[in-house]
This record gives C-alpha cells, structure tokens and sequence, in this order.
C-alpha cells in the first residue's frame, strides 16, 4: 500500500500548498458578491459556506470518479500518483479559477466568460460542445444511477422490457424535473445535506475497509512505472480520457460557475471550489485502490464491468448493510451531478438567448426542451445494444474538450490581469494533446493510426497555445491603449 499512501499524501499536502498559491494568485477579497447584489431568489441566492461546498461536491462527484478510476487502475499502481497530481495542479486549479472569474464578473455563466474572454466565433463552438455535454450527462446520469438501483438494490434486470427500469427512470426524472425549475435554495439547498452524509458515509467506509481487509494492493516498482493494460490501450491518452473526473473536468468549470452565484464572499471559494475538487480526488483514489484490491483476488477482472465492481467492492468490503449504505452512496453521487447539470443547461441556454429566468413560464418552457432531448437521448441507449458504450465514449471524450476550452479562458484572463498564465497553458495543452490524439486514433473519431494521430495532435496543441497567448496579449493590448 507504500503506492497508495505516498499518493495520498501528494493529494492532501499537494492540496493544501498548491490551494494557498491559486488564492494567493487570484487575491480574493471583501467586494459584494452576485449571490448578494443580484439577488433573485432563485440562481443568485447567498448560502452559507458549508452548503455551498457540500453542494459543490455532489455536484461533481457524478459516476466519473468511481466508474473511471476502476477503469484506469487497470493501468497499473501508476493511477495512484496521477490522480493526485492532476487533482492538485489541473482539477483543483481549473475548479477554482473557473468559479472565482465567474464571482468576478457578476456569476456569469462559462459560455459568457467564454465568449467575454476568447471571442463570438470560439464561443460559438463552445456552445455546442457544452450544451450537448450537458444533454449527455443527465442522459447518463439518469440512466447510470437507474440501472444501479434496479440491479444492486432491488436484485433486478435492468433490461429494456423490464417495466421497473422505467419506473426507477421515470422518478430520477421528475426529481431532475423539480431540480431544474425551483430555486435552487428551495430544492437542491434542502436535500443536498442529507445526500452528503450517504456520500460520506460511502467514501469513507471503502476507504477504511482497504485497510481493514488489508486488500492487496501492487506497488509501482513491481509492475513498472506504466503497467501494460490487459487490453493493450495506451497510457496516452486512454488513461486520462477513462478517469476524466477524478483528475480533470470540464463539467466542473460549469458547475462552479453555477455555485458562483451563491457565494457570499469572495474567501469562501478555495472550500467550496479547491478543497472539493481535492475531496473528488480522494474519492478516485479510494475506489481505484478498492478495484485493484478486488481484481488482486480474483472476485473481478478486466472484464468486469465497472458497476458491477461496485457491487463486488461494496459487499466485499462492508458487508451487507455497509455495502448497500456504500452502494446508495454511487447512486446518489450521479443523480446530484445529473439534477444540477440540466439546470445549469437551462441557464445557458437562457443567458444565449436572453430569456428572463425569473418568470417560472419561462424556466418551464426551456426545461421541457431540454428533458424531451434528454429523454430520447435515454431511450437511445436502451434501445441500441451498444447504446450507451455510445453514449459514455461521447460523454467522456467531450467532457475533456470542454476543459481545455476552461484553461484558455483562465489563461487569457490571467494574461490580462498580469498573473502567470503558464498555470493555466500548460494543463491546458496537456488536455488538447489527449483530446485531440484520442479522437483522431478512436473509432467513434477518425480511426487513424497512433503514429499519425500523435503527430497531428502535437501540431493541434502547439496552435493551441500559441493562439491563447497570441489572444490574450492581444487583448491585454488592447486594454491598456483604452483612455480612462
């Protein structure tokens, strides 16, 4: 476990060093925040410090950082080093700078810092990747938590002609539903509280349970710094598109944006945005450990589907009771991803289009376009044998692409505040390197080979970066030749 612990420590220590830094950077301050001079009772509402991080939290702790690292850890104990240090210095990083610029500039919502800081024509296409990640991910988040449910609670089939499925289905859906149109103090502040002690409660049970059983666990230098996956996929960029949540998210940027709206001072933000991203990664860490333990036993492989480890850890580890607690716990995690996801979808979409969200027909009328998506999305994946693989690997591959789109704006924004931007280029291009390798060599992407794709991709992430720097000087230029 000499592997898992030193990554723990880079997760804990690396955390609270590198979160002094990103405030340190940014200087949060005492200026009114949106949450209290845009008050409307419903998106920009102040609540207390605790709340908003517990909402944060669950917000993006979907399936991403169970279902992925039980994945990635078939890489190898390597996982237990990458996870931290991309938590630290990407997912953390990302999280707080996309949720701090958002306080900063009246809680605007990504697509506006977007189009605020990189343009109309990137804002444009950012849209598109955004709004159709966000239908992605309540479709996933409806159907992931549902089948959960069905298959390690109630004993079920989660199979299509199973009437059940659609029922269990059809509640997730009127709670999203519920979600979406109420204010989000009303709904989400009251019921958060309570899906957070499930989560914890969870998380730190199959943490202890690791050393409780003494689940075996392979160091680093007995496989190699990169182990061979069973199934031959590359480290690069396989490994960091499969774990996607547990290190960086695109996702996130959208829902600290949200959470920017009901923050009530500026100092808050490193608890509600860093220190819970850092939390996420513990959450990675612990299942991606748990996997290795029950796959060193011989209960699992990498065949496996991952929620089915789920279940294989759950009661492996706590037994009964305990594994159904740790089970709920996973259930819970993509529903409250799921719910805040389609509510920050109606809000970009109203921000675009410049719809009053304060007027309830209002927030109904683009709710109900945006659950008949949802809803045929789901359908889709039931229908289609290979459905929702489909589904995931477009969800996955996205959700990264939305981040480096995050880094850029975070650079700019830096570049133009004086601040080093190098925090944010080199994540950030990091990403377009994995991103752009991976659809290229894909079969859901281009199919080339990875030779070429390699080749391109480092062509893409070269015009990456030099087209943020070149933006962002361009503009600080512009700024400074403004008379005051």
């Amino acid at each position: 476990m000499i592997t898992f612990i030193a990554g723990l420590i880079i997760l804990i220590a690396g955390g609270a060093v590198y979160g002094k830094v990103c405030e340190k950077i940014f200087k949060p301050d005492d200026r009114t925040t949106p949450a209290v001079m845009l008050n409307d009772g419903v998106d920009f509402v102040p609540m207390k410090k605790w709340k908003n991080s517990l909402i944060q939290l669950l917000n993006i702790a979907g399936t991403g950082p169970i279902l992925g690292p039980i994945q990635g850890i078939l890489f190898g104990p390597i996982a237990f080093i990458t996870i931290p240090i991309g938590c630290v210095i990407g997912g953390a990083f990302h999280d707080y700078m996309s949720g701090m610029i958002s306080v900063r500039n009246d809680g605007k919502q990504m697509p506006s810092l977007i189009q605020q800081f990189l343009g109309k024509h990137i804002y444009v296409v950012y849209n598109i990747f955004v709004c159709l990640l966000m239908l992605l991910v309540g479709a996933v988040f409806i159907y992931t938590p549902g089948d959960l449910f069905v298959t390690e609670i109630l004993k079920g089939n989660s199979g299509f002609s199973n009437p059940v499925i659609w029922i269990v289905y059809g509640a997730i859906f009127v709670y999203y539903i519920i979600a979406t149109l109420f204010p989000i103090d009303k709904i989400i502040g009251r019921v958060y509280p309570i899906f957070g002690a499930v989560l914890i409660l969870s998380a730190l049970g199959v943490f202890a349970g690791l050393f409780i059983k003494g689940y075996p666990l392979n160091e680093i230098w007995s496989t190699g710094v990169v182990g061979i996956h069973p199934k031959g996929l590359h480290f690069i960029p396989i490994f960091f598109v499969t774990v996607a949540c547990g290190i960086v998210s695109g996702f996130h940027s959208t829902q600290a944006t949200l959470i920017s709206r009901t923050i009530g001072n500026e100092k808050e933000g490193r608890m509600t945005f860093y220190n819970m991203m850092i939390a996420e990664g513990f959450i990675a860490m612990t299942w991606a450990a748990a996997a290795m333990g029950v796959m060193n036993l011989g209960l699992a492989n990498a065949d496996t589907p991952a929620t089915n480890v789920v279940g294989i850890v759950a009661n492996s580890l706590l037994g009964r009771i305990g594994g159904m607690i740790a089970i709920i716990g996973v259930i819970v995690l993509p529903i409250t991803s799921g719910d805040t996801a389609l509510r920050s979808l109606r809000l970009m979409v109203s921000d675009a289009l410049h719809i009053d969200q304060s007027k309830k027909r209002n927030r109904l009328m683009v709710s109900l376009a945006i659950f008949v998506l949802v809803a045929a999305l789901l359908l889709f994946s039931k229908l289609n044998a290979d459905g929702f693989n489909i589904l995931w690997r477009y969800f996955a591959w996205a959700n990264q692409t939305i981040a480096i789109f995050a880094f850029a704006m975070i650079a700019i924004y830096f570049i133009q505040n004086k601040k080093p931007y190098i925090l944010a280029i080199i994540p950030g291009m990091f990403y377009a390197f994995i991103i752009t390798s991976f659809i290229l060599n894909a079969q859901i992407g281009f199919n080339l080979s990875w030779t070429i794709s390699y080749i391109i991709a480092g062509i893409l992430t070269t015009a990456y970066g030099y087209f943020i720097i070149h933006t962002g000087k361009k503009s600080l230029k512009l700024q400074t030749q403004i008379p005051n």
